[in-house]
């Protein structure tokens, strides 16, 4: 009997006999579907990489703003840095949350006052200064490049660090930065330092100097009274007693002398990601090796959002630059140095440029804190930088220290040439950043950073921040206001440093300015200044000279007393504790008996050569 499936349906009768090798209709269907959702989610995830912007933020370190030609200098060339000034949007009241390297780095990698995060002190010391200290940025802190990262970014720091290294062993890196979000990072855990260059001096013995000075001067007299004591038998001194103390305070010296003559090998470290490769690093082509680094950073990145923090090493001491740019400034070695730098932003802007990565890249520049006025070379160059009309420099609240540049570049989204003249803060590149690529801000801590997107955009017209506070070290020294609907800005300074010599700009006979005792000056009532009328602070002033001066400043001091309610108790990351060097953190890229001393940077160069 015939099958009626076959006389009914050949077609399908043919079809079951060749079945086999054959798809049938739905399992086509599930294929091109499943190809048409994979085609989708790659369009999505293409559109939504796209729609992240890049980031490139670029900090000098100790840099002045009138260093600059965009803020005025006109002996420096800075074309590139004046660029995006032409390009994009000047800050003019651009205010560092601290006028010292390592609290000014955490407050704007966590958008909050560094006395928060305990990377301020009450001591007489403000920054690391040792390699082998056990001090650095907690961990339990959030950097917007932590944030970043979980966003799907490539995140990257070349250049400084400043910011601690380990805690209880020479390799657990508790503080470096791949452990506060960076995925890469290729530069110094400390800081460039003096001590760090051949014949470039000893930042130890000329911040010593008048300690060491003092000392002797009481060691002196001491002696001597006792021996006028004894010899007119008016007391019988302990010979013996004070030959044994003068010998261990001879054999203290010495290990001392022997600890700061190897200071440059133990601290003067270059670091990629987790391993030392030169110890100490070289001066040589220094800028133009970090330059590399940058700009391959972001080639290895182009085709995905990233974050690169170039972190400057110019223009802090001790001062270098390469042959192609040795001896052709105005202002010596400092100049050399500052053109440079320009010539590297030069590089990374046209990286970004070739890569077509202009228009999704915002571009800040910025420096650390003020010039650092008191550098001096040992041979009486100034290697210290220049604030323009503000007073003072770094490590003081003076608008020199505090006042730096603050550019801002992001082609077809901020509008070209413009000039912002409120306040804003190194803080607001945390929420800035944070909303921008729509992380989630947090929630458990105090941000005193605002977002500075509606005002780059002109969408308001006054920045967000009414009160700005402004600590030396753990010290809160001044307090700035800028009322509601006011064009006024007022400064209130409670205490202000003792420059010496006195008329000076600065501190230099300590090298640098101190926030206590006999260092400063305290004002009761504190000295007020009008910034939008006399932004070089030159005159304070007084209840005949402002008729609102005492309702300023209750409503200045009712602010602090609000502000200081925020505060809570954290570990001090600067205290002596923290800073002292501790020979079982110490980096060693060798052994003790060659003295640490590595050079896997030459020697990688030498065999691609």
């Amino acid at each position: 009997m015939t099958n009626r499936l076959e006389v009914c349906c050949p077609a399908r009768r043919h079809f079951q006999r060749n079945r086999g090798p054959t798809i049938s209709f739905p399992e086509n269907m599930n294929i091109l579907l499943m190809f048409f959702l994979l085609y989708l989610a790659k369009v999505n995830v293409g559109q939504s990489a796209s729609s992240q912007p890049n980031y490139v933020l670029i900090m000098a370190d100790d840099l002045g703003i009138g260093d600059l030609g965009c803020y005025g200098n006109t002996t420096l060339r800075t074309p590139y840095i004046d660029s995006l000034a032409k390009d994009g949007i000047t800050l003019t009241q651009h205010i560092a949350a601290a006028a010292l390297c390592t609290p000014s780095r955490a407050a704007v990698l966590t958008g909050r006052y560094p006395i928060r995060s305990g990377m301020t002190t009450f001591q007489r010391i403000g920054v690391y200064i040792f390699a082998a200290g056990s001090g650095g940025l907690p961990t339990n802190e959030t950097t917007f490049v932590k944030l970043l990262k979980e966003q799907g970014y490539s995140t990257g720091l070349v250049g400084k660090w400043h910011l601690g290294l380990n805690c209880e062993s020479s390799e657990d890196h508790c503080h470096h930065p791949l452990r506060h979000g960076f995925d890469y990072f290729y530069g110094l855990p400390l800081t460039n330092l003096r001590n760090c260059k051949p014949d470039g001096g000893s930042v130890i013995s000329v911040g010593a100097r008048s300690t060491v000075r003092g000392v002797v001067q009481v060691a002196t007299l001491s002696l001597f009274t006792l021996l006028l004591l004894d010899f007119c038998q008016l007391m019988r001194a302990p010979w013996r007693a004070l030959g044994f103390i003068f010998l261990a305070v001879a054999l203290l010296l010495a290990v001392v002398l022997l600890f700061f003559s190897q200071f440059h090998n133990l601290n003067c470290i270059l670091m990629r990601n987790w391993t030392v490769i030169q110890q100490p690093f070289s001066c040589e082509n220094l800028t133009q090796r970090m330059t590399n680094e940058a700009t391959s950073f972001i080639e290895r990145n182009s085709d995905r959002p990233f974050l690169l923090f170039m972190s400057f090493i110019p223009v802090h001491t001790a001062l270098y630059a390469s042959p192609e740019f040795l001896g052709k400034s105005k202002h010596g070695l400092y100049g050399d140095s500052v053109e440079e730098m320009d010539w590297s932003v030069g590089q990374i802007l046209a990286s970004l440029e070739r890569l077509n990565l202009s228009d999704r890249t915002l571009v800040y520049f910025t420096s650390d804190q003020g010039a650092h006025v008191e550098e001096i070379s040992d041979t009486g160059e100034v290697h210290g930088g220049w604030n323009g009309i503000y007073k003072g420099g770094k490590a003081t609240n003076w608008e020199g220290g505090i006042r730096v540049p603050g550019l801002l570049r992001w082609s077809g989204v901020l509008t070209a040439g413009r000039s912002i003249d409120e306040p804003t803060s190194n803080m607001d590149l945390f929420p800035t950043i944070v909303r921008l690529s729509e992380a989630t801000m947090p929630r458990d801590r105090i941000i005193d950073g605002q977002d500075l997107m509606p005002l780059l955009l002109g969408e308001v017209q006054q920045s967000e921040h009414e009160f700005l506070f402004h600590y030396c070290n753990s010290y809160l020294s001044a307090v700035r206001w800028h009322p509601r609907h006011s064009s006024s800005i007022w400064k209130a300074h409670f205490f202000t440093p003792n420059f010496n010599p006195e008329g000076s700009q600065g501190c230099f006979d300590t090298h640098v300015c101190f926030c206590y005792g006999d260092f400063i000056s305290p004002h009761d009532p504190p000295l007020l200044y009008d910034l939008l009328r006399d932004p070089s602070e030159s005159f304070p002033l007084t209840p005949t000279s402002e008729s609102q001066y005492h309702q300023i400043l209750e409503v200045m001091k009712e602010a602090v007393r609000k502000h200081q309610e925020t505060l809570t108790p954290v570990p001090d990351q600067l205290s002596i504790g923290n800073l002292i060097w501790k020979p079982w953190l110490q980096p060693c890229c060798s052994t003790v008996w060659k003295r640490c001393y590595c050079d896997k940077e030459r020697n990688s160069s030498t065999a691609l050569d």
